[in-house]
Order: structure tokens, then sequence, then C-alpha cells
């Protein structure tokens, strides 16, 4: 037999007749139609809700005591101590430090964040290190190690940080 496009209907059963509501106390769904007697619900129009709303009830956010202040503007860093630095046995004197590097070594976990190096901890090893930011320590640190700490912009423009000496 050959399938035409005539042949083809809805499967037994997929569409089903809508209950009737309101049709009288004989039809089992008549007098308050399946909405239970009074309450928001059992009216017209009623039955939406806001995300929040208890019923009358104070809500829980306007409950609870506010405290506290959030900055939206706040910069998030990587950080990681010229100490930690010296601590890594994958890094040896002349090497190279830079963020992919420590991604790579496990030693970061957001690649999304800057670099910041931070001064804790002694450093003996010769390294060229680059980062975003370094604080007055690390960049001491590094330095006094034979080392040198380099700025790296990631194409943006570079501040001048008080104190440091610009051309």
């Amino acid at each position: 037999m050959v399938l035409r496009i005539e042949d083809i209907r809805k499967p037994a059963g997929l569409k089903d007749k809508g209950k009737r509501k309101g049709r009288g106390v004989g039809s089992g769904r008549g007098k308050t139609s399946g909405r239970g007697h009074k309450g928001a619900k059992s009216r017209s129009g009623g039955g939406v809700y806001t995300p929040g709303y208890e019923g009358g009830q104070m809500p829980l956010v306007r409950r609870v005591p506010k405290r506290g202040f959030t900055n939206k503007f706040k910069k998030e860093w990587n950080i990681v101590n010229v100490g930690s630095l010296q601590n890594m046995e994958k890094v040896e004197g002349g090497a190279v430090v830079d963020k992919e590097f420590l991604l790579k070594s496990g030693v970061l976990k957001k690649s999304r964040l800057p670099l910041k190096i931070l001064g804790k901890g002694k450093l003996d090893k010769s390294l060229t290190v680059r980062a975003r930011a370094f604080s007055s320590g690390a960049r001491k640190a590094i330095e006094e190690a034979g080392g040198t700490a380099e700025v790296d912009g990631e194409n943006r423009p570079q501040t001048a940080v008080k104190g440091s000496k610009s051309a």
C-alpha cells in the first residue's frame, strides 16, 4: 500500500475536548468551576502573582534589614606573590613568567582577570615577569634578584602610578 498525503490523520486522542466549566451543579464543574471558595485565584483576572508576593504577608525582601555596600566598579585581579614564584619548580633563573605560563602551570584559575604581582615572600631567581600591575615591593624584589618587571598593557593605555618615573 502506498502512503498518500490524504491518508495522514492526527492520532486518536491527540486533541481532547476542553473541560466545560460553569455548566451547572450536575456537571461536576459547576458553581465555583473548580476554583474553590474565595481567594485571589478564585476571582476573574486573579491568579497571577508577582515574584516575591507572599499572600499579603510582608515579603521577605522587605523584612530583612539592608546593610553594607557593593562597589560595582571594583577591579578584580589574579594575584600572585613573589614568594610563590620562588617556590615554583618549573621556574628557573632567566625564565619569562607571564599570565599564560601561570595559567598552564595551574597557579591561576581565571583567565579573564588581569594579573597583579604582590611582594610577599623572597625571590632569589632572576626572572622576567610580565603582568598588568606590580606592587612597589614586588617590583623591588624582582629587580633586586636581577630580574625585570614588565608591565603588560594588553592593548590598554597605562596610567602613571603615583611616585613612578615616567617620561
